[in-house]
């Protein structure tokens, strides 16, 4: 993982690294948010709904300066 983490941050120009550390951290968060929702909740999973939360949260994240 850290290699793919080095590799991913020196491939990204420097004005994106804060955004590539928020999407590193965003899509797994929501990931298992849905993962959660599915065993407690008894909810369905569709990738479409979940790309589309991924969507909306990382524009809540960027209006907030994350």
């Amino acid at each position: 993982l850290m290699d793919w983490w080095l590799r991913a941050k020196a491939q990204t120009p420097p004005t994106l690294h804060k955004a590539l550390q928020s999407i590193t951290l965003l899509v797994p968060w929501m990931i298992w948010k849905q993962r959660n929702e599915c065993v407690f909740d008894n909810a369905r999973p569709s990738i479409d709904a979940l790309v589309d939360r991924i969507k909306d949260e990382a524009n809540c994240w960027a209006q907030a300066g994350a």
